[in-house]
């Protein structure tokens, strides 16, 4: 793999973690700040809100900056603006100061993020997409399970500020490894001012490509149903069907991440394996994420169901690694990223809307009812991609 490939996972490798960082500091400051529930709701909310606002636009700066340079300013503006919170919460901590700064940084995240999937293919050969994204995929869970485990240390052992202080850091050097990437791929600036088609783009692309609009109708139904994955449902699960201790909370969520590394290990391991029979698998683990939901569903024994978890966390990285690469070897490298930030809105609005849907229906009906319906949802999914399945050859290339 070319060098430039190593300076963006360590980049992603920096900035994951100081993001990780970055959000446990503020749920310690915004906590201690008036101890109100309602303010920790908020920052999923902005981070939501923002993230899905810049990725609507985010063609217009595809469309006259390069990828590299996108990456580079937001990051290098997002540490800025770090630096700028740090001051303002050792200071004197204005909630409407901080809420902004939150704001603003998701913006710039909405339009980093598509940027830095869509700059992989142009760093890596097509015959090793599926080991790139099996190493990124590794790389980024790794990073959210002891992140946060390591955070909490950090907190416990300091208080917020100082871990924000380490994430400034972290963001320093995200911002050199980028700064280290070489992009060689033509681009071709847009002068013309911004029309509404342009923002449409992505959205365009989608519904076009025959094989594109079926994955992204997978993956936003898959979205809807993988929401009961949300830490507040299984902890519902774990208290009225489990009927053991909040710890399993702990292990259930705990076996699904471990599920996801070692779903990105094997696909690693067999990239060529799971090129040469890309449809096949992308069809059985349709049908496995189904059959897996149903089973946690009716499930009612703890071990059983860390096993279910681990199970989930595997075959869903399968599936999500395949989709990417299929996205990534079929797409066009300047067309690439507005297809990542319009789904990036599609898959923004699917988890808002399911996770308000999910709460309220949980609040008149059993939480194992709303499994078992998750799992019919999936079950949909995956007899549509059985009927949408001729608009996929049967290897990756």
């Amino acid at each position: 793999m070319k060098k430039s490939f190593h300076f963006l996972w360590v980049s992603q490798l920096f900035a994951n973690l100081g993001d990780v960082f970055y959000i446990v500091g503020l749920i310690s400051i915004l906590y201690q700040f008036n101890e109100s529930t309602f303010t920790l709701a908020l920052l999923p909310v902005l981070n939501m809100s923002g993230r899905m606002m810049s990725s609507s636009v985010a063609p217009f700066f595809l469309n006259r900056w390069r990828l590299k340079r996108i990456l580079l300013v937001s990051q290098f503006l997002k540490t800025i603006l770090l630096a700028c919170l740090l001051f303002s919460v050792m200071t004197t901590t204005n909630l409407v100061i901080v809420c902004s700064m939150i704001f603003i940084i998701a913006l710039l995240d909405g339009v980093a993020l598509p940027s830095s999937e869509a700059m992989l293919p142009r760093l890596v050969t097509k015959a090793r997409l599926i080991r790139a994204n099996s190493f990124l995929s590794m790389l980024n869970e790794s990073t959210r399970l002891g992140g946060w485990a390591l955070g909490g240390l950090i907190v416990a052992m300091t208080n917020g500020s100082w871990i924000i202080m380490l994430t400034l850091a972290l963001y320093v050097l995200s911002t050199l490894a980028i700064f280290c990437i070489k992009d060689a791929t033509e681009f071709i600036r847009k002068e013309t001012v911004l029309e509404k088609s342009e923002l449409m783009e992505g959205f365009q692309i989608i519904w076009y490509n025959r094989s594109f609009r079926s994955l992204q109708i997978l993956s936003f139904l898959s979205t809807f149903a993988n929401v009961v994955w949300v830490a507040a449902f299984i902890y519902i699960f774990v208290d009225e069907v489990l009927q053991v201790s909040e710890a399993w909370w702990g292990y259930i969520n705990t076996s699904f991440f471990v599920g996801l590394l070692v779903g990105a290990s094997v696909c690693m391991k067999l990239e060529q394996y799971f090129q040469m029979n890309f449809r096949k698998w992308l069809l059985l683990s349709s049908i496995i994420i189904a059959v897996v939901m149903l089973g946690f569903s009716i499930n009612t024994w703890p071990f059983m169901a860390l096993v279910l978890s681990a199970a989930f966390g595997f075959v869903t990285q399968l599936q999500g690694i395949l989709m990417a690469s299929w996205i990534q070897v079929r797409a066009d490298e300047q067309m690439l990223a507005k297809i990542y930030s319009a789904q990036e809105v599609l898959n923004g609005v699917a988890f808002v809307v399911a996770t308000l849907l999910v709460g309220y229906v949980a609040d008149f009906m059993a939480i194992q009812f709303v499994f078992i319906g998750a799992a019919i949802l999936l079950g949909i999914t995956a007899c549509y991609f059985l009927y949408e399945r001729k608009n996929f050859t049967k290897t990756l290339h």
